[in-house]
């Protein structure tokens, strides 16, 4: 019986070790972001990977598009209507969705991962049309502060094809240096916004979703999901305003990633 006992003891043993460096192997940082894990195996192929940026303590999944140019983090994604993003400030801050499929990374992921001092960050945003068109933009020393300033946007230098839409169709919409706004936290310097004969005091509830608005401005890309048919005139969408003009266009589908300069 005490031989059994020892038997049963020591499989135990092997069990618990065995478990430990399964879940030590599991929690192990791939790399400090998603170009650098392109870097140490160039063949990696785009999927979800554990990170660790650089000088943070968090570890935390991530989904890579690994490209020719390297290897971008994605922080955005919609092709559809089954994740809503009408969604508080904690719901911004902390992600929510599937990372192989639409989702929000969350915000405070996206400060840990460009706070770094030693790099710089491009953002690249994809857009795709109903009609089978797609177009891109691209900002420089994109990065997000902390909760205390809303998690602010900066960004520089622009390029792309789809254009400018973050500093604006016009003057006055800009929303470099804007803090993050919800429907339960307001940052858009609205008191109210006079568009025409409405008044709008919170672009969060009327643009929909989160994001970082400046008197509304040209860029949302967290509102409503309209299907094809149903994507144009709504206030709530996924809008562009300098790529598409006239009537508010809903975008098909949008992705927002980051990659180091």
């Amino acid at each position: 019986m005490k031989s059994l006992v020892g038997c049963c003891g020591l499989i135990l043993v092997i069990f618990l070790s065995f478990t430990e460096q399964v879940k030590r192997k599991v929690i192990s940082p791939q790399g400090t972001d998603c170009n650098d894990i392109k870097s140490r195996s160039p063949q990696s192929s785009s999927g979800v990977y554990v990170i660790q940026p650089t000088g943070v303590k968090t570890l935390f999944k991530v989904y890579c598009e690994m490209r020719t140019d390297g290897g971008w983090t994605v922080f955005q994604r919609r092709t559809g209507g089954q994740v809503l993003f009408n969604r508080n400030w904690v719901a911004y801050k902390n992600g929510f969705g599937n990372l192989t499929r639409d989702h929000w990374l969350g915000l405070k992921k996206v400060f840990f991962l460009t706070k770094s001092k030693t790099k710089k960050w491009t953002m690249r945003v994809d857009l795709w049309d109903h009609e089978g068109g797609s177009a891109f933009a691209e900002y420089s020393n994109f990065k997000v502060g902390n909760e205390k300033t809303a998690f602010k946007l900066q960004v520089r230098k622009y390029k792309g094809t789809a254009g400018d839409a973050i500093r604006g169709s016009y003057s006055g919409i800009d929303q470099n240096g804007f803090g993050f706004s919800t429907l339960d936290r307001d940052n858009d310097g609205c008191t109210p916004c006079i568009f025409g004969d409405i008044a709008v005091n919170e672009c969060a509830s009327s643009d929909g979703g989160g994001w970082w608005y400046s008197s509304c401005g040209s860029a949302s890309l967290n509102g409503d999901w309209h299907a094809a048919g149903d994507h144009l005139g709504w206030a709530s969408g996924l809008h562009w305003h300098t790529w598409k003009t006239g009537a508010p266009y809903s975008a098909k589908a949008t992705r927002m990633m980051v990659k180091p300069m």
